[in-house]
């Protein structure tokens, strides 16, 4: 079975991946696991980020690398937080911080859309990559709602429901989420990966094939 690696040390991110991905025959192997190079997010698009990280991540461990960038767009701040969605409020990794700052630069502002924006990147050793992107349009609530998710879950209340994405369960979340549609549209990318590299173990072409 290949081994693909997951370009991230956030053990959210991990388990949902593991969730999303769990019938894909390949192995995942999470970030926490293996000797992860530090990469500065520099890209102005979710895009860009992605395949940094998917590329330094496939670069370091001579594995398949899978990686996502996502992050918040809300209408009225001007797509803001958008790729400094993590690091809004200054510190990377603070969502209590960054949720409350969307908050407040919000205030009474009556328009209130916005959307999650995932892009999921693949990426081999010598150089071959694929990208995916998925949304999750919503608005922004009044007040943090929910125990679950994490980031800006607890403030962002997906279109056709009532409640927070912190207030759904995992399932629910993971059936309407931008990460999940788009790892879901990643799926088959990586099903050609698993494919093909049966195909190279038995004499095969070569698995990289699978993303030409």
């Amino acid at each position: 079975m290949i081994r693909v690696v997951l370009a991230t040390r956030n053990p959210h991110k991990v388990a949902e991946l593991g969730r999303i991905l769990v019938d894909v025959p390949v192995e995942l192997v999470s970030g926490v696991d293996v000797a992860l190079p530090e990469v500065e997010e520099t890209g102005d698009t979710f895009t860009d980020n992605a395949l940094l990280k998917a590329r330094m991540c496939a670069a370091a461990t001579g594995s398949p690398a899978i990686a996502d960038d996502s992050g918040l767009v809300v209408d009225a701040l001007g797509g803001d937080p958008g790729v400094r969605s993590a690091r809004f409020a200054g510190e990377h990794g603070d969502d209590e911080a960054n949720l409350l700052l969307v908050l407040e630069r919000l205030g009474a502002e009556t328009n209130r859309s916005g959307r999650f924006v995932c892009v999921a990147a693949l990426a081999t050793p010598d150089g071959h990559e694929v990208t995916e992107t998925g949304t999750m349009q919503g608005v922004i609530a009044e007040a943090p709602r929910g125990a679950g998710g994490f980031g800006y879950d607890p403030i962002f209340i997906a279109t056709g429901q009532q409640r927070t994405n912190a207030e759904l369960t995992p399932a629910e979340k993971d059936a309407i989420s931008h990460r999940g549609a788009a790892f879901r549209a990643l799926r088959p990318h990586l099903l050609e990966l698993a494919a093909v590299d049966r195909g190279r173990q038995g004499g095969g072409p070569s698995a990289n094939a699978a993303l030409r």
